[in-house]
C-alpha cells in the first residue's frame, strides 16, 4: 500500500501548523511542508489552491483537505488514512 504525496502549507510561528505537523508525525507519514513565512509567492500559490489565505493548508495528493480542523475531523471520524492510503 503506497501513501498518498501531503503536501502542507505552513508557517513556523503557527499553533495549528504545529498541531498538523504532530498529527502527521505521529502517524508516521510523510509530508511535503511549504514554509510561506515572508514568501508572497508561495503564500499566493496556496491561496489560488486553497481559496484560503489561513495556515495550515493540507493537500492529499490533489485533494484539499483544509486546515488542522478539517484534518483532525477527518482523523476522528476514521477518515483520514483512507484517503492517505487509498485501495490500490
Amino acid at each position: 500500500m503506497s501513501q498518498a504525496n501531503i503536501t502542507m502549507y505552513e508557517s513556523k510561528w503557527c499553533g495549528f501548523c504545529r498541531a498538523a505537523r504532530s498529527l502527521l508525525d505521529n502517524k508516521g507519514l510523510e509530508y511535503t511542508s511549504i514554509v510561506v513565512d515572508g514568501q508572497p509567492t508561495l503564500r499566493a500559490e496556496m491561496e489560488a489552491k486553497a481559496g484560503r489565505t489561513s495556515v495550515p493548508q493540507i493537500f492529499v495528493g490533489d485533494h484539499h483537505v483544509g486546515g488542522y480542523d478539517d484534518m483532525a475531523a477527518l482523523e476522528r471520524n476514521g477518515e483520514f488514512d483512507a484517503l492517505v492510503n487509498p485501495p490500490e
